[in-house]
């Protein structure tokens, strides 16, 4: 695993987050979350979800692109057997379209991988499934909202064994 912990990347590092830095993150995450042009009150009620804890980047593989200092993005998975969730991979609005989505995604595809995981799922914001689909992933159906009820999202599912 000592690869993955910390892995030099063309553009950037690729490392664990450091439990320091979840406010960053969750500001970053908050960012990225509004650049698709989601209303005031419709990011309030998300608020809570894109939040992560100094305790969360220790309990689960959370990893960030660092480009000199600064963090561009990141990922975090909830592993469950051998399924492993990507709860969240966000970048920063002014570094899209740069291929650090796709670095993150890469990394964790490895990552999952290496921790046992056949298939990584995922709950896509919609406006980020075309991402998704140009990584391989496939929409397997949809998943409620966790913030809004009612409203569907696409759920995404990648094999980890080709």
């Amino acid at each position: 695993m000592e690869a993955i912990d910390q892995q030099a990347q063309p553009n950037g590092t690729i490392r664990r987050a450091r439990p320091a830095e979840a406010d960053q993150l969750s500001a970053l995450a908050f960012r990225s979350k509004a650049y698709w042009g989601y209303d005031v009150d419709f990011m309030e009620a998300c608020r809570a979800d894109l939040t992560l804890s100094a305790d969360d980047l220790l309990a689960e593989p959370v990893y960030v692109l660092d480009l000199q200092g600064q963090l561009v993005g990141f990922y975090r998975l909830r592993v469950q057997g051998t399924t492993v969730m990507l709860s969240d991979l966000f970048v920063e609005p002014h570094a899209m379209g740069q291929g650090y989505g796709k670095q993150l995604w890469q990394h964790a595809v490895a990552t999952a991988t290496d921790l046992g995981g056949e298939v990584l799922v995922l709950q896509s914001d919609p406006q980020a499934e075309g991402f998704y689909r140009a990584m391989g992933a496939q929409r397997a159906g949809e998943a409620p909202s966790t913030v809004f009820p009612g409203r569907l999202l696409p759920f995404m599912r990648f094999s980890l064994r080709h």
